[in-house]
């Protein structure tokens, strides 16, 4: 069957807010009303703002339905699954739900239409987001909101540790990390997600630096590779060896995180989506001494994540496609993506990143990092697969065995395994 359940869950009560009047039109093909469905998101209340400028340009009305995450899941779920028409342009989530879409045919192909239209510059688009955002070779939407991972740290404790300047290797880090703890009882060199699932995201820049990732180029299950089992060590012998005392496996980022602003860590690598966290002084102790560094570079050089935790698509039953393409050519622009990036929601344009006004209102340091994280990112941070959750908790499994001293080669070929019927099963 070409329609399928997508998350499961039961519809939530939706409270659509429509911006402008419909006038009684239909919706269907040529109609002048784009109906465009959008997460509660930064973004979101920037492009609103904006829309009458579109309006006024196009001709064309704009119908927002703003919608909170589960509300959005629960939405999709049955609209995409019924062949609903009265659906355009879909903001959604590459990495959770993109492989489920592309699958089901939910979202349609805009390949020729990003590659026919030379205004609207698709190869200005960095390779790392698009890659999320492609289909079986299909461009089956557009990145508009990324985030990267970097390194932050206490510049603080480097300097009393002699230290000139923040780690450059995965190497230097363990050595800084082993220096800077010893110089100051009480405080972990290293601090990051320990959770199972949780950590998978941020341990991936670390699976990508040693060589490693997911699957290989046909598919197949590859976190039992040398490259995968020396990262599964890394990453959980820095943990056990120079976390903090009694480190639980459970820690997400908002605990990881309360460690670092604490001044309880030196070092601590995140998505810097959250950096504000650490530079306001309502939620941080170190602001005056936080820096930010590109990720360190491993085996196979820096390669952090570099993702598109949101994009748009168009509804492949969208009987105004047309239209529907007008919004997400408007929307996924550059002059739209230097203001939302200006505004402090980064996006996917290389042209963009290499405006100085873009980073203007960051700390220099972490503009300087994003800058290395954009040119060599990688468009993942998780197993590309339909059951994201699933497979999360078995390519996990090594992280938590390698921080509480289990042999993480042993672990890996075991999460290898399991990973492996996991996809011959989704494959099914």
């Amino acid at each position: 069957m070409r329609r399928r359940s997508i998350i499961g869950t039961s519809l939530a009560v939706v409270t659509a807010m429509s911006l402008t009047a419909c006038g009684g039109d239909d919706g269907g093909e040529g109609s002048k009303t784009v109906r465009v469905t959008l997460v509660n998101h930064v973004w979101t209340e920037n492009i609103k703002k904006a829309l009458p400028e579109f309006e006024k340009q196009t001709g064309l009305k704009v119908e927002v339905t703003q919608l909170g995450e589960d509300q959005l899941s629960d939405q999709y779920n049955v609209k995409l699954n019924a062949g609903s028409t009265d659906l355009d342009v879909m903001m959604y989530r590459p990495l959770q739900e993109g492989k489920q879409f592309g699958k089901n045919k939910y979202l349609a192909d805009l390949s020729e239409r990003v590659k026919s239209d030379s205004a609207f510059e698709f190869g200005d688009f960095q390779a790392g987001p698009v890659q999320a955002t492609t289909y079986e070779d299909k461009v089956v939407g557009l990145p508009i909101i990324t985030e990267q991972e970097v390194l932050y740290y206490r510049k603080d404790l480097l300097t009393k540790s002699g230290f000139t300047a923040p780690p450059k290797s995965l190497d230097e880090l363990k050595t800084q990390a082993a220096k800077v703890e010893a110089d100051n009882p009480g405080v972990a060199g290293f601090v990051a997600r320990t959770g199972k699932a949780a950590a998978v995201t941020q341990f991936s820049s670390f699976l990508f630096s040693f060589g490693g990732d997911f699957v290989d180029s046909n598919g197949k299950a590859t976190v039992n590779t040398e490259q995968a089992k020396q990262a599964y060590a890394f990453y959980g012998g820095l943990l056990r060896d120079h976390g903090p005392e009694n480190i639980s496996t459970d820690m997400s980022w908002s605990e990881a995180m309360a460690i670092f602003t604490q001044g309880k860590a030196a070092f601590y690598t995140e998505a810097n989506s959250l950096y504000k966290n650490a530079t306001d002084p309502t939620k941080s102790k170190v602001v005056d001494t936080v820096g930010f560094a590109a990720f360190p570079a491993g085996p196979a050089g820096s390669k952090p994540y570099n993702i598109p935790s949101w994009a748009l698509g168009m509804n492949d039953s969208s009987e105004n496609k047309d239209n529907a393409w007008k919004f997400i050519q408007w929307a996924a622009g550059k002059e739209q993506a230097l203001a939302q990036q200006t505004a402090g929601v980064p996006g996917a344009r290389t042209s963009v990143w290499a405006n100085p006004a873009s980073t203007a209102t960051l700390p220099k340091d972490l503009a300087e990092a994003n800058t290395v994280s954009t040119a060599n990112g990688v468009g993942h941070d998780r197993p590309l697969v339909v059951k994201v959750a699933e497979a999360r908790e078995i390519v996990g499994q090594p992280i938590v065995d390698a921080i509480t001293g289990k042999d993480a080669a042993s672990s890996a070929d075991a999460a290898n395994a399991a990973f492996q019927k996991f996809l011959d099963d989704e494959a099914k």
